[in-house]
């Protein structure tokens, strides 16, 4: 019986995280041998990089650069499992993919910056490979440029030490990078549009954008194509399924 894959999760909202597991099984193919695990909620188990074909991370609407005080339990959790789990990945060489919250931990464990000075708005922002990204045996399937949805308030400003740059765009320079086994992305490589406005919905009150701005961030979002980003999760999942 092939091995699970796992998919991290840091939502604390029920509906977010089963929207989110649903769009990371249709986008990556693996259906239900991808299995998930609340990093926010729960410990992780022992073995979990030995035991599975793979290991992804989901975004949350928790940021690595919020205030220490403000943070909750849930979110000081989630961030000490998920760096954790990632230096053993970087130590062993276990095929890991962080997105958005995760690419700020990932981040900060290798030593760079996380900050405030290149938020993006809930769009569909055009992104660009880099030379290193056309090699890349995973990120090599998407084209030279393609449109990925994104939407965050932090981000890092340049790539951290030890990592490669991959991906890159005019809003937030730092798109995507490989570290070892551990590939990062900023944006969202799993939802549709209309997945993505149903995110925006429930965080609409988060701090992300003015909740009057929904009506016209849904407007733009249904019109965007956006079709590259899944190709990322399809192509980790063969290369390690």
């Amino acid at each position: 019986m092939p091995r699970p894959f796992v998919l991290l999760q840091a939502r604390p909202e029920a509906d977010a995280r089963a929207a989110e597991l649903a769009a990371m099984r249709r986008a990556s193919g693996l259906g239900e041998r991808l299995t998930a695990l609340r990093v926010d909620a729960e410990p992780l188990p022992d073995g979990l990089l030995e035991d599975a074909a793979g290991v992804l991370a989901g975004g949350s609407p928790y940021s690595v650069t919020d205030p220490e005080e403000s943070k909750s339990p849930g979110q000081r959790l989630a961030e000490a499992q998920i760096a954790a789990l990632a230096e053993r990945a970087l130590a062993s060489g276990a095929p890991v993919f962080l997105t958005c919250f995760g690419i700020g931990v990932l981040t900060r464990v290798l030593g760079g910056e996380v900050d405030r000075t290149h938020p993006e708005p809930v769009s569909a922002a055009t992104s660009r490979l880099t030379p290193a990204g056309r090699e890349d045996p995973v990120v090599g399937v998407l084209p030279d440029e393609f449109a990925a949805l994104t939407g965050h308030k932090e981000s890092a400003p340049a790539v951290p030490p030890g990592a490669v740059l991959l991906a890159t765009n005019d809003v937030s320079p730092v798109q995507l990078y490989r570290a070892g086994s551990v590939l990062a992305s900023q944006f969202h490589p799993e939802p549709t549009t209309a997945d993505f406005i149903e995110r925006a919905t429930v965080y609409a009150r988060h701090g992300y954008f003015a909740e009057s701005e929904l009506p016209a961030i849904a407007e733009v979002l249904r019109g965007a194509q956006v079709v590259a980003p899944p190709l990322l999760l399809r192509r980790f999942a063969e290369l390690h399924g």
